[in-house]
């Protein structure tokens, strides 16, 4: 068996962009993204359940959120979160 490398069509080597792309793409913005929320609800004056009211979320969201369980938000229920925390510490 030769250990010199086979050469292969670019197609095999670089898969097409699709949604698995797209995907991961997703997940590491609502990665960051969790990582700036939770930091904001850290350091914030308001608790869990005032976020959720008045982010117009249901409480197990933010539970959901403060417990790393990324797949149970969308990036616009982040970003819907991320503006009411960030709001609240803009008024302080």
């Amino acid at each position: 068996m030769s250990t010199a490398r086979q050469s292969r069509p670019a197609e095999l080597l670089d898969p097409p962009r699709s949604s698995p792309d797209l995907d991961v793409r997703d997940l590491e913005q609502r990665t960051r993204l969790m990582r700036i929320v939770t930091r904001l609800i850290a350091v914030s004056d308001l608790g869990s359940r005032e976020i959720a009211r008045r982010a117009g979320l249901p409480m197990q969201k933010i539970s959901d959120l403060l417990a790393g369980k990324l797949e149970h938000l969308s990036i616009d229920e982040l970003r819907l979160v991320h503006r009411t925390v960030a709001e609240q510490g803009a008024t302080h």
